[in-house]
């Protein structure tokens, strides 16, 4: 299935506390968006793998993606090496998307980082000729570079290159996130494990105050945040215009 979209996260909820409002968006437009977790969240201090699925599938479900898939990279301890390149460059050129929304280059938990430059890395190594790969039916896949990769900005604020008002499906996106019942904070399951950074009322509140904070950025009441390490063109000053209204 070729995508027009592939939101990518090392972790099963970092698409949606990143970007699902942009992803909702884009369904809306009639994209085809599908996601990609590169781990399980096994590491996960509440809930399991099996209900780390079953959320998974809860919140793409809500947002409405097309292809939610997981390359079961080991939590914590995957490597920016070929072998998961490689893992990544087969994917890249199996959904072919014109923009990949990836984690970000730096933040609070390590993987975010590391993922963010391995997903950077896969996606420009996927356009090389000389590097040959094959589908699961073992025909060779052809190359593929997507058009532009952007950083969702996570855990620790970052200077945006991007901001995409999310304002009309704001509700949408905290229900796709809210579908992690045991990792946020639910009033129904506060015995399902020990408290977390991200399992208290007060993240909650932050998340929705980062979107009203990258909002007021452009005049508008909920945005999310990219960055990116290729400028951003437009062919005339139109396009600025006809965003604006």
């Amino acid at each position: 299935m070729k995508l027009d979209i592939l939101a990518i996260g090392v972790h099963p909820d970092d698409v949606e506390l990143g970007c699902s409002g942009t992803i909702i968006n884009e369904v809306k437009k009639g994209k085809k968006v599908g996601i990609l977790d590169l781990t399980q969240g096994e590491l996960g201090t509440r809930g399991t793998i099996e209900t780390r699925y079953a959320e998974a599938a809860r919140a793409a479900q809500l947002m409405g993606v097309q292809v939610r898939a997981n390359l079961c990279m080991r939590d914590g301890f995957f490597i920016d090496d070929e072998t998961h390149k490689m893992q990544l460059i087969k994917a890249i050129r199996r959904y072919q998307p014109e923009v990949i929304l990836a984690n970000a280059l730096e933040d609070r938990h390590p993987d975010h980082g590391r993922a963010g430059k391995l997903i950077a890395e896969a996606s420009f190594l996927a356009g090389l000729l000389k590097i040959q790969t094959t589908d699961d039916e073992g025909n060779q896949q052809e190359r593929w570079r997507p058009k532009y990769v952007l950083h969702y900005i996570q855990d620790r604020l970052q200077e945006p290159d991007l901001v995409v008002d999310i304002s009309d499906v704001f509700d949408q996106r905290m229900l796709a996130i809210e579908a992690y019942t045991t990792q946020f904070y639910n009033p129904d399951m506060e015995d399902d494990g020990p408290q977390t950074y991200i399992s208290t009322p007060d993240f909650r509140e932050s998340v929705v105050a980062r979107a009203r904070m990258m909002g007021k950025r452009i005049g508008v009441r909920f945005a999310e945040g990219f960055t990116t390490q290729k400028s951003l063109g437009i062919k005339s000053l139109d396009a600025l215009i006809q965003n604006e209204t």
